[in-house]
């Protein structure tokens, strides 16, 4: 190999490694660096303490604290300090009273499993779908299609019609217009009119059964849990073979009424 000229060890030595990237802090990202600034240490700060510990210029500071201010996610006290603002507040409790609900509902349904001896789902509503948010499965082999995180559309399933029992016929009837749509068993009723009288009667009755209309050979009975306003949060629903609900339907229709009580006594919605 020849050796190398001195213009290209020239041309070598002028090179320049590459530049690194320079990363961008997004505003979101930088309002919460100064939240959790104020969470960790626990005590009010000003704006060039809270600047300097997150390491952002203090004129970009000051513009986020003033927008968190303006919308109560921040409280500036009288010698120009910040706290935590009221809003943040509201989260929380919001947030706690969500946990409460799914620890007293999950122990439910795990002893509803137990005396049931069946799978059970705590369900609840996300837009125009029934969204499985918990699950215990039954000790038998029978398996269920819909696990935790599963949405289908509201008039499928038990508990889809009685999440909107609680709603006014004429909104319930427009519902079920925008999204009913046609089972894979093509069993579930898509008439909007029939899904509201459905839905505001099972309400009443606490009590919806639906069989063979989501999953061929697979029914379910499902009970409203209801808040102190009277609105279905969520329900509980016992998911077993078809044939079992023919056989002895009084038996879980008990159990997953009282399941339901029992929730909405713990959680203070239920005073009888």
């Amino acid at each position: 190999m020849g050796a190398k000229t001195s213009s290209a060890i020239a041309s070598e030595g002028d090179r320049k490694p590459p530049a690194t990237r320079r990363s961008r802090v997004s505003g979101i990202d930088r309002a919460l660096q100064v939240i959790d600034y104020l969470y960790e240490t626990g005590a009010p700060a000003g704006a060039y303490a809270i600047a300097k510990a997150i390491g952002a210029p203090l004129s970009t500071v000051y513009v986020i604290i003033d927008d968190l201010v303006e919308k109560n996610m921040l409280a500036r006290n009288a010698d120009g300090s910040l706290w935590l603002g009221a809003r943040l507040y509201h989260y929380g409790l919001a947030y706690a009273r969500s946990l409460d609900f799914m620890s007293v509902a999950t122990h439910e349904m795990h002893d509803l499993c137990r005396q049931a001896g069946e799978t059970v789902q705590l369900c609840g509503r996300d837009g125009d779908h029934m969204l499985v948010l918990a699950m215990a499965d039954g000790p038998s082999h029978f398996q269920v299609a819909s696990r935790v995180g599963t949405r289908v559309p509201l008039n499928w399933t038990a508990s889809g019609r009685l999440l909107v029992g609680h709603l006014p016929e004429a909104e319930r009837i427009e519902l079920f217009k925008r999204c009913a749509r046609t089972s894979p068993t093509g069993r579930a009723e898509i008439d909007a009119k029939t899904l509201s009288d459905a839905a505001g009667s099972a309400f009443q009755e606490r009590l919806s059964i639906q069989v063979a209309e989501s999953d061929y050979a697979v029914a379910c009975i499902a009970s409203p849990v209801c808040d102190r306003s009277g609105h279905c949060v969520a329900t509980i629903s016992i998911v077993l073979p078809e044939q079992k609900v023919f056989s002895d339907e009084n038996h879980y229709t008990e159990h997953v009424r009282a399941s339901a009580e029992r929730i909405e006594k713990v959680m203070g919605w239920r005073n009888h």
